[in-house]
C-alpha cells in the first residue's frame, strides 16, 4: 500500500470537472484509490464519492493505493492534481 499526502492547488479545488478528470485517470488501473479529506473518505473511481469531499483549493488530503499498479496509479494521481487537473490557471 502507498499513501501520499498532497494539496489541492487549482483554484476551484475539486469542482466537477477536476473530480471527473480524477475519476477517470483512477479507473484506468486496477488498484483500489482511496481520498482521504479530513474525517470523509471516498472511492477516487466513484464521482459522487470524490465530489462528496468538496475539497477547496488548499485543501490537504491524504492518497492511498493499493494494488498490483498501485505505484503506477499514486504517480498519475499526484500528477493529475500537481498539474492542476490540466486546467488553465
Amino acid at each position: 500500500m502507498q499513501e501520499q499526502p498532497i494539496e489541492i492547488i487549482n483554484k476551484l479545488g475539486l469542482h466537477a470537472r477536476a473530480s471527473a478528470k480524477l475519476v477517470n485517470t483512477a479507473a484506468q488501473f486496477s488498484s483500489r484509490i482511496e481520498l482521504e479529506f479530513g474525517e470523509q473518505k471516498a472511492d477516487a473511481k466513484s464521482i459522487m464519492s470524490v465530489m462528496m469531499l468538496a475539497a477547496s483549493k488548499g485543501s490537504k488530503m491524504l492518497i492511498r493505493t493499493d494494488g498490483d499498479d498501485e505505484q503506477e496509479a499514486m504517480n498519475a494521481i499526484t500528477t493529475l492534481i500537481n498539474n492542476y487537473f490540466d486546467e488553465q490557471e
